[in-house]
């Protein structure tokens, strides 16, 4: 019977792994901007000129010359001559001259001859000249400023948001709604993106029956194929499904071989534990060099996990229990696939709370405990509550639904053994 060597933590086992890939895949495609949610930038992705292009207001005002309003007070206020508006979306042809002033609005463009705005708020119409010495001025309004504008107030320069020439989106960036926004404010309507790597899954298992089949008695349902091409999918990959293999050497070497030359990495589940039918291992070593770099994970749920190489390709296969197969799938699966798409390091979603009772594990094994998340009873009693607790849902690897009731995982490091009621822990996000 093969026996588990050294059980190697998870960080140094992943980093064992993505060692072995030579990186980013060398294709990419083009495609609409404005359906690139989610994807890879394959390209940096340079300003063709500066946003904005003009100076622009922030605010609904006056568009005033900054000097005008030195001095000005709620006591002593200063007197500007209206002497036109500001149409959205055209030139500002208004020339103001000392004393003047020209109505504004938000995003309106600031005349050439104004170097300020002045808030609506601070401003009054004081009174309308029914005739002036200057007929141009005849019939023009005063407008009161109760408060003085420094140079620049309430005025967006020109490049102030971006420079041209300035690289905005760097390559590997995922796009964000805001990225997709930036995008289309420079007029880029279409992007090089990554191609989404191919990840081929095989389900083994004499017992592993499809979704929509009766499951018989001794018989379970294929959960692994559907979750782990949601981790897939999330991570920015496309799952290639291959289906459910018997327990026989043959028959999974073939499919992994066929898998392998169609994807950019396969997974197999089931078939990796110290068994006489578990045979993935040995799959692995007839697909290609380097093969089987990693046997065993110091880590529950998931110790028997395979980490493999072969022909350039990751090749990992995760234990049959549907827990220990999803959380291994975001610990190893995720980051191959952000690997091959050339992603920037993302920062993963978690938040702090603190735990509702003692939570027991065994030193030099790192344990990833689901848990609930829940409101503290201290909000708003002014007992500084840190706003969340995190109950502990305790289960078997094999209960999918231990997963599914909860809301994040708490990582609980090696070096302990295990967590305290009431400590703050950092949980992260599923």
């Amino acid at each position: 019977m093969p026996q588990f060597l050294t059980l190697l933590p998870p960080d140094e086992a992943r980093a064992i792994l993505l060692s072995h890939l030579a990186g980013p895949l060398p294709d990419s495609v083009s495609m609409d901007s404005s359906l690139a949610l989610g994807r890879v930038l394959a390209e940096d992705i340079l300003a063709p000129h500066p946003l904005p292009e003009f100076p622009r207001s922030t605010v609904d005002g006056y568009a005033v010359r900054a000097a005008d309003t030195f001095g000005a007070s709620e006591s002593l206020p200063a007197y500007l001559t209206l002497i036109g508006e500001i149409p959205m979306g055209a030139p500002a042809d208004l020339v103001l001259a000392p004393g003047q002033c020209a109505l504004i609005h938000t995003g309106g463009m600031l005349p050439s001859s104004a170097d300020a705005v002045m808030m609506l708020e601070y401003t009054q119409t004081a009174r309308t000249s029914a005739a002036s010495a200057n007929p141009e001025s005849a019939g023009a309004s005063e407008i009161e400023i109760s408060r003085a504008v420094a140079v620049g107030e309430n005025v967006i320069q020109i490049g102030e948001d971006v420079r041209a020439g300035e690289t905005v989106i760097p390559r590997g960036a995922s796009l964000r709604e805001a990225e997709i926004g930036g995008l289309m404010a420079l007029g880029r309507t279409s992007v090089r993106v990554a191609r989404k790597p191919r990840v081929g899954l095989i389900s083994s298992g004499d017992e592993v029956v499809e979704p929509n089949q009766a499951a018989g008695p001794g018989q379970v349902r294929d959960v692994n194929t559907y979750t782990l091409s949601a981790v897939a999918a999330r991570a920015g990959g496309e799952a290639v499904p291959y289906g459910i293999v018997r327990d026989d050497f043959e028959a999974l070497l073939s499919a992994a071989r066929t898998a392998l030359a169609e994807c950019d990495a396969v997974l197999i589940t089931a078939g990796s534990s110290a068994s006489t039918r578990d045979i993935t291992a040995d799959v692995i070593r007839k697909l290609g060099e380097p093969g089987v770099l990693v046997h065993g994970v110091a880590i529950r749920p998931g110790k028997p996990t395979i980490l493999g190489v072969a022909d350039g390709k990751a090749v990992i296969g995760l234990p049959g229990n549907p827990v220990s197969a999803l959380v291994n799938g975001w610990l190893f699966v995720a980051p191959v696939i952000e690997k091959l798409l050339g992603a920037l390091p993302r920062p993963r979603p978690t938040v702090m709370a603190r735990l509702t009772i003692n939570l027991p594990s065994l030193a030099g094994r790192e344990d990833w405990q689901p848990v609930k998340l829940l409101p503290s009873p201290e909000i708003g009693r002014g007992a500084g509550g840190e706003g969340m607790q995190a109950e502990p849902i305790f289960g078997k690897s094999n209960l999918i639904f231990t997963l599914a009731r909860a809301d994040g995982l708490v990582r609980v490091p090696p070096d302990a053994t295990g967590l305290s009621a009431g400590e703050m822990v950092e949980v992260r996000l599923m």
